[in-house]
């Protein structure tokens, strides 16, 4: 049985099936293809010729010659436009300049200027609140009161750049290190521990050693060094009253070593002594004092805060510098002071009241206020306790510091009249 391949029927007449379109490589007839093209136009049921780049801009100055009209031409259909599923016709542009562009589209639209340059303002104005006022007000003022506050802080390092000792770039971060240290160095009430002795023995100690040490023409720092060291050993130590006095020696022997350049020899301190001790006993409780206080000497004793606070007062005299260290040391002798108040606060109301004794106006500035850290209300306290030294500084009995700021060499400020302060 032959096996053919079954070759479908082929359509006859016209060489087109009924229902089905046209192929490509069929023959069909010139009625039944479609004689309009895409981008050919139709007017009035007659076919013209076909819309070109040139001819589409040809229209396009005819239409706008007429006094703006539609660049589309009445009467003219678009064949392409209704075969893309009648998408609505396409706006041509045109820039006339770098700022205005006009747009032409089909409809009855007015040639309105675009500005691309300037951002489109909107008729209404802006209302402020109340809120917005007062908030707006207040970082005005705050902003104000910051700026003020600055040009009242004078910047006295200004004048030691060029001084290597001053380390101006450093000293701001020193004294916020001495503040922080000056909690670890003091001592509390240790008076309680020691049976022997009593806070006014400790003051005849110290008066006396101020009158040694005036005598050896030695550093302030070596005398408040001096007085820190008595204090830190007896907190940890009792000692005896026969012992008091050699505790004193000793300390003012290390810190003529620690301060000072060219310091005492321990003979010297014997014959101040009136030979009460030998050098070997000082030279034993030398090495007691050290090893009890673990060779820890770099503390921050009120002269550190004394000089820079005197510095901030900006220009001081002798006058003021001598008043300044009469009341600092007036404050040190006492121990109740001593133990009551920090290095620091007895530095900056030793200032404060000398202001108020020389009638230094003004008494407390923001420049001092910012470098000491303490307000004018802060120091009132401390500042009466040192007037009121001042005061009864010629009626007690102990006359060395009296004596000492009495001499001409200090300005006599202790026969100045104490202030009142209230």
């Amino acid at each position: 049985m032959d096996t053919r391949a079954v070759v479908p029927p082929q359509p006859r007449g016209n060489g087109k099936v009924h229902g089905e379109a046209p192929r490509r490589n069929q023959r069909v007839a010139l009625e039944d293809r479609t004689n309009f093209e895409a981008g050919q136009v139709e007017i009035e049921g007659k076919i013209t010729r076909r819309i070109t780049r040139s001819f589409h801009a040809q229209l396009l100055a005819n239409a706008q010659k007429n006094n703006g009209n539609p660049v589309l031409v009445p009467g003219v259909v678009d064949k392409a436009a209704k075969n893309r599923n009648d998408a609505p016709a396409k706006k041509v542009t045109k820039k006339a300049a770098d700022e205005d562009v006009i747009v032409v589209s089909s409809d009855e639209e007015k040639k309105k200027p675009v500005n691309r340059g300037k951002p489109v303002q909107c008729s209404r104005k802006e209302v402020k609140t109340l809120t917005s006022i007062l908030t707006a007000r207040s970082k005005a003022m705050a902003c104000g009161d910051t700026n003020k506050l600055k040009e009242q802080i004078v910047d006295f390092d200004a004048a030691d750049v060029n001084d290597e000792l001053a380390v101006v770039e450093y000293v701001d971060e020193l004294y916020k290190f001495y503040k922080l240290e000056e909690d670890d160095c003091r001592v509390g009430d240790y008076m309680d521990t020691q049976p022997d002795i009593n806070s006014k023995m400790r003051s005849i100690l110290i008066d006396w050693l101020i009158d040694v040490h005036r005598k050896f023409e030695l550093m302030p720092e070596t005398f408040y060094l001096t007085v820190n060291i008595i204090d830190r050993f007896l907190s940890r130590t009792m000692v005896t009253r026969r012992e008091l006095q050699l505790v004193g020696i000793s300390s003012m022997v290390i810190a003529s070593k620690y301060e000072e350049v060219w310091a005492p020899q321990v003979n010297d301190f014997v014959c101040l002594s009136d030979y009460a001790y030998t050098g070997n006993q000082i030279r034993v409780m030398e090495k007691a004092i050290l090893q009890k206080l673990e060779w820890y000497l770099t503390v921050p004793t009120p002269y550190v805060f004394l000089a820079r606070y005197i510095k901030a007062s900006i220009s001081p005299d002798d006058e003021m510098k001598n008043m300044v260290y009469f009341l600092a040391e007036l404050g040190v002798l006492d121990y109740q002071t001593t133990i009551r108040h920090s290095p620091s606060m007895i530095a900056a109301a030793a200032v404060y009241a000398a202001h108020c004794t020389l009638n230094k106006m003004p008494f407390w500035t923001e420049t001092l206020k910012h470098h000491t850290g303490y307000s004018e209300e802060q120091l009132r306290e401390c500042a009466k306790v040192l007037v009121g030294f001042h005061s009864k500084a010629g009626e007690s009995d102990l006359k060395a510091l009296f004596k000492k700021y009495t001499k001409p060499e200090y300005s006599a400020v202790a026969r100045r009249t104490p202030a009142k302060i209230c």
